[in-house]
């Protein structure tokens, strides 16, 4: 969670008891266990409003929860999320003003879903990919969003996490590139 974060309790209550709670039960449904830990840790803005993560850890997919974007992730778009590999370490980042639950398949699936889905299958390690890639890549999210959550499949997603976690283990995320969300 972002210390700096200036969410409403009620927002961040809606956020966890039903956006991330129903997360975790559609990733749980398909057969892909999130190993989730809290740790402390905040989102600094440099003067290019570009973000400065404090807390995050190698290894791993760091979920960042936030009130807002930066202005130069989501070029004022007000996003829910993104999701990339920023100086070496894999972020997804979500808004919880504009987190929102499932609600169109194909269309309107789960934030946190959607978002570590990019890191699982693997989009992170695109870098800077076409107009064409970005947009089969978020269809792709939403397909696969939308599997775990009305046929609880996940086997795709399971295999592609195997390779992803070990590609961020073994020391990939270390190169030390920034990374521009797409």
């Amino acid at each position: 969670m972002d210390a700096r974060a200036n969410c409403l309790p009620d927002e961040l209550h809606h956020f966890l008891s039903g956006v991330w709670a129903e997360a975790i039960w559609d990733f749980g449904s398909g057969g892909v266990e999130l190993q989730t830990t809290v740790g402390p840790g905040e989102v600094r803005r440099s003067a290019a409003d570009n973000p400065i993560f404090v807390g995050l850890r190698r290894g791993v997919i760091n979920l960042v929860v936030t009130d807002h974007l930066p202005l130069y992730w989501d070029n004022g778009r007000a996003l829910a999320g993104v999701t990339t590999l920023w100086g070496g370490y894999p972020v997804s980042m979500i808004a919880v003003p504009y987190a929102h639950g499932n609600q169109v398949p194909f269309l309107s699936v789960n934030t946190c879903v959607h978002e570590l889905l990019h890191a699982l299958l693997q989009d992170i390690f695109v870098s800077r990919p076409k107009w064409y890639q970005s947009d089969g890549r978020e269809i792709r999210s939403d397909w696969y969003a939308t599997g775990l959550w009305l046929f609880h499949d996940g086997a795709a997603i399971r295999e592609s996490a195997q390779a992803c976690l070990g590609r961020l283990q073994s020391g990939y995320g270390d190169s030390g590139k920034l990374g521009r969300p797409g």
